[in-house]
């Protein structure tokens, strides 16, 4: 198989685009750029990657830049990925909104980043099942944002194959997920229809109407550089009410001298 040719001065246009406009580093991913990408200039009838940097950098089309995105960085997700989280959230995140809520009984949570939709469609689950019996009518829809929106469109119109389902209570698999004729499963609809998708660039200013309550950002900052992630941490706090909560990826790490919120646990910070 034969690969295409990156110049080190196309690849550095290239990694100083993408850093600049959507945060992820691959300043040291030139090979990774050439494996993964080669297949697919090859069949669009490029002969080197020159004109395709050219392209991309001329900021024209956002969605060839967000299929480079994809294919640079991996979606693996599942249903109740690091569990913990989740475990935190039942017992003392919901609790808190609740007191938090008492009069507007409307929720704000935000899962950014949210690849296939399994997080934020698992948060919702929880939601569900936690204001299920509650006194009055609670607002539970969430906030999912990804810069895709391929992957936002495989979301709002999800087909899961089991294996993703596998961590989740039985019950719930079956409460909340119906089998298709392939064999794979999509989603009920009173959890479908509690999330709100919308496409988003981290590196964008955050003006969405309301401060959250939690902000789920979880294995995404790993494509960042310090700086980089240091900037979206004081956006996100600045977005997140008094005594709110950030979940990062177990796989990250914020810096104790930079960060503006406080370490609770593992992976979950709060601003206080």
């Amino acid at each position: 198989m034969i690969t295409l040719s990156l110049s080190d001065a196309d690849f550095h246009r290239l990694y100083t685009y993408i850093q600049k406009n959507y945060g992820i580093d691959l300043s040291k991913k030139k090979q990774l750029i050439v494996s993964r990408l080669s297949n697919t200039l090859r069949g669009e009838g490029y002969s080197s990657f020159t004109a395709y940097v050219d392209e991309i950098v001329s900021g024209r089309d956002k969605d060839r830049t967000t299929v480079l995105l994809n294919k640079l960085t991996t979606n693996y997700t599942y249903f109740l990925r690091e569990e913990e989280h989740f475990d935190f959230l039942q017992k003392t995140v919901l609790p808190a909104i609740e007191r938090r809520h008492q009069t507007d009984h409307s929720i704000s949570i935000w899962s950014a980043g949210c690849s296939s939709g399994e997080e934020p469609y698992t948060i919702s689950m929880y939601l569900k099942e936690y204001f299920a019996n509650k006194v009055g009518s609670w607002d539970t829809r969430i906030l999912a944002t990804d810069i895709s929106q391929n992957i936002l469109s495989s979301a709002m119109n999800p087909s899961y194959e089991a294996e993703a389902l596998s961590k989740l209570p039985a019950a719930w698999q079956r409460k909340y997920f119906t089998k298709k004729t392939d064999g794979s499963f999509t989603i009920a609809p009173q959890i479908r229809n509690n999330v709100i998708f919308r496409t988003f660039n981290l590196m964008d200013p955050i003006q969405f109407r309301r401060p959250f309550d939690l902000i789920f950002c979880r294995n995404v900052m790993i494509y960042f550089d310090q700086p980089t992630k240091e900037a979206l941490v004081r956006r996100f706090y600045n977005v997140t009410v008094p005594n709110g909560y950030l979940f990062i990826g177990h796989s990250e790490g914020l810096n104790k001298a930079t960060c503006p919120y406080k370490y609770i646990l593992p992976a979950i910070y709060q601003k206080v």
